[in-house]
């Protein structure tokens, strides 16, 4: 079996692997470059034939998994892309919204740079078109959570919950020679343990090799309580200044869970009731998905659609669909909540919203995501007194706070017990998705606390792993 790791190593984004083993030849994810740094890696040539490809098994829809599939299927790929059902259902809506902020940023570029007189390196074109994001559903296959889906007569592959965001899953891949069997996991991003809104992760006992993410594997993250009262005191504290409080949002998952805690903060009267705006069609979309899968969704959440209590749905929340109703938000004369998208500031909304309140000593602007290096988001979380938004230096005068409980991302004691449960013999370890002092610490903690053998590949580093089949 080779693995050739060509994203998310010793970085965050751009997940995307190579597996060649029994004559299938495959990716897990295909995802976006989104730190500055990398960004022309989004538009170099895939080191891999698109064409040659069987498969492409897709953990989640974030962009940083998915969001280079219009761009492998427009360079040749035509197989099937398989997933769980709500990723299947969510992935269309994320991948057409991406193509349409690239279209925009693309056309906004130009004109500014025409404006300004420069001549840039790169034509101003989207990265893809709204169009050949279409076509990626075409290729979709919906593969239910825990079902052996056949790839090849001795090759399978199973989804199981990584409890990251809807529709998330870990893979496992397995082949089979008679009664001989060799399993490789691939944790794709896990989520955390006793959060709201979605299932927990699964846990796994066998394989010879894991690919395992490390986001958060230098630090462990404020219980679920304290991480809601300090969202309460932000908001509260805010208020009183007369500020608006400035919430980036990823449109899965942290858009739905800050409704939930912020529906429950009201109804409890720990908060005042004030508008509270979710500026994403996208999330409105997507909120929509996850009405319809709530098989996919934790007891506490569905008692509360027993009870009559959405969390999607409570005193002073607005959807905001149009640009002139997001306009609108900026002209209002009373203290809210304005959530949009996205959740790294890289493109969308929120960055008028930004350029409204960033000077605003009143206002704050509250971090509840991973904010990857190289980005707008991990920029202003470092408080310089001057950030660019739309070409043009904007003084850093609001609050800028950050909860960190808020993430979808495992922390360090959640790596460190998930794999834990892999029984003796114990499998050859490769860590991923992590910047890499975060992945280089977590290994040395697995390698003294776990006895593992554990890898921290470099972008493009090819492995081939020589097993025996276990009996």
């Amino acid at each position: 079996m080779k693995i050739h790791f060509l994203g998310a190593s010793q970085q965050v984004t751009g997940s995307c692997y190579l597996i060649e083993a029994a004559g299938v030849r495959l990716l897990v994810d295909c995802g976006l470059f989104q730190e500055r740094a990398y960004l022309e890696r989004n538009w170099a040539p895939f080191p891999v034939p698109p064409e040659s490809l069987d498969f492409v098994l897709l953990t989640h829809v974030h962009l940083d998994h998915s969001g280079l599939l219009p761009k492998l299927v427009r360079e040749g790929f035509r197989n099937r892309i398989l997933t769980t059902p709500a990723s299947a259902d969510l992935l269309p809506i994320v991948l057409l919204d991406s193509a349409q902020i690239q279209e925009e940023d693309a056309a906004q570029k130009k004109k500014r740079h025409r404006k300004e007189g420069r001549r840039p390196r790169h034509p101003e074109v989207p990265l893809y078109t709204t169009a050949e994001a279409e076509r990626v559903n075409r290729l979709v296959k919906r593969v239910p959570y825990e079902k052996r889906f056949a790839l090849r007569k001795g090759v399978a592959v199973r989804f199981r919950e990584a409890g990251h965001i809807l529709g998330s899953a870990s893979i496992e891949l397995s082949l089979k020679e008679g009664r001989r069997s060799f399993r490789a996991v691939f944790s794709g991003d896990l989520g955390q343990w006793k959060k709201p809104l979605i299932r927990d992760p699964e846990v796994f006992k066998q394989a010879q090799t894991v690919v395992m993410e490390s986001t958060y594997g230098d630090r462990d993250h404020d219980a679920p309580a304290d991480t809601e009262t300090s969202l309460g005191r932000i908001i509260k504290e805010t208020v009183s200044a007369g500020g608006n409080i400035v919430i980036p949002v990823f449109a899965v998952e942290r858009a739905q869970e800050m409704m939930f805690h912020l529906s429950r903060l009201i109804r409890q009267g720990r908060i005042p009731r004030l508008p509270v705006f979710l500026d994403s069609p996208m999330a409105t979309d997507v909120t929509d998905v996850f009405l319809r899968h709530q098989e996919c969704l934790d007891k506490e959440t569905t008692g509360l659609f027993r009870s009559g209590q959405s969390p999607f749905q409570f005193a002073g929340l607005r959807y905001v669909r149009t640009q002139a109703e997001s306009k609108a938000i900026n002209g209002l004369r009373q203290p809210a909540v304005i959530m949009a998208g996205s959740g790294m500031c890289t493109g969308g909304r929120i960055k008028h919203h930004l350029v409204h309140n960033i000077s605003r000593p009143e206002s704050t602007i509250l971090f509840v995501g991973y904010q990857a290096v190289g980005t707008l988001g991990r920029q202003i979380t470092a408080r310089p007194p001057e950030v660019r938004i739309f070409g043009q230096p904007r003084p850093l005068r609001a609050r800028v706070e950050q909860i960190h409980g808020f993430s979808g991302h495992a922390d360090r004691g959640g790596l460190m017990d998930w794999v834990g449960h892999f029984r003796p013999p114990l499998p050859v370890l490769f860590l991923t998705h992590g910047e890499k002092e975060v992945a280089l610490g977590l290994a040395r903690s697995l390698r003294e606390e776990r006895n593992l053998d554990v890898n921290v590949p470099g972008y493009q580093d090819l492995y081939e792993l020589k097993f025996s089949f276990n009996s």
